[in-house]
């Protein structure tokens, strides 16, 4: 395993032991550039308007499209450094 892929490991371990919850909109960023790091862009197909929650965390992943899931664990990596 390579170093960030022990460090995103790590990372997504401390991400469930933070001391505070984070705020919505900083969840949203978590999960997104989780998803993003683990599975790539996302080509799920797009939730209705009815479930407000799964179209909010779709458009928060769709936002990193491009974006390489090595870069993606190293910002989730910061990001969760960041909050602890």
């Amino acid at each position: 395993m390579s170093e960030l892929n022990t460090r995103f490991t790590d990372a997504v371990a401390r991400s469930k032991t933070l001391s505070q919850r984070p705020d919505n909109p900083t969840l949203l960023k978590i999960y997104s550039l989780y998803k993003q790091a683990t599975e790539g862009d996302n080509e799920e197909a797009k939730p209705g308007f009815a479930d407000i929650v799964a179209r909010a965390k779709w458009d928060a992943w769709k936002k990193l499209e491009g974006t390489s899931t090595d870069e993606a664990k190293s910002q989730y990596i910061e990001l969760i450094d960041a909050l602890r």
